[in-house]
């Protein structure tokens, strides 16, 4: 395999960790910190409470270079069609993301802690939650994409 079929092998893991970490995400820990808002986010608090911003702030940028590297170098291939796609698709994601996905968890997250459930923050929290699945969703549509061979091997796309 030469230079541009690591790079691109490694724009496809990174997208495939990001879709990873985000299905862990929405299975072991969405729903315990969603579920009944403030109680719930004592997840969150104190100095040992779970921080993911570190990994979704070191996976993304990655994730970016290595597919924009990709599209660069198979530019006159046929993955340039899947690559422009999953990239476009992905650069609205993150747009979408930093616009309204991280300001409100933050914010919901952030809430003090209560023994007593918020009926409008745990509202809150479910609708990030179900939004954040559409967006989930959207993501492995974009990931098939990227994924789906478009011919036998990568030595063809030279």
């Amino acid at each position: 395999m030469d230079i541009r079929g690591i790079i691109f092998a490694l724009a496809r893991l990174g997208f495939s960790v990001v879709i990873g970490g985000a299905i862990y995400e929405h299975i072991a820990v969405v729903p315990q910190w969603s579920m009944a808002a403030p109680a719930s986010l004592a997840m969150f608090q104190g100095e040992y409470g779970l921080r993911p911003g570190p990994f979704w702030m070191m996976i993304h940028p990655v994730t970016l270079v290595f597919m924009g590297l990709s599209l660069l170098l198979f530019w006159k291939t046929s993955f340039r069609q899947g690559l422009l796609i999953t990239l476009s698709g992905y650069i609205l994601v993150l747009v979408i993301t930093f616009i309204y996905f991280v300001p409100e968890l933050l914010s919901i997250t952030g809430s003090a802690y209560s023994v007593d459930v918020d009926p409008i923050l745990t509202s809150r929290s479910r609708l990030w939650e179900t939004l954040s699945l559409v967006r989930l969703a959207f993501l492995i549509v974009l990931a098939v994409i990227l994924l789906k061979p478009r011919e036998l091997t990568l030595k063809k796309a030279t």
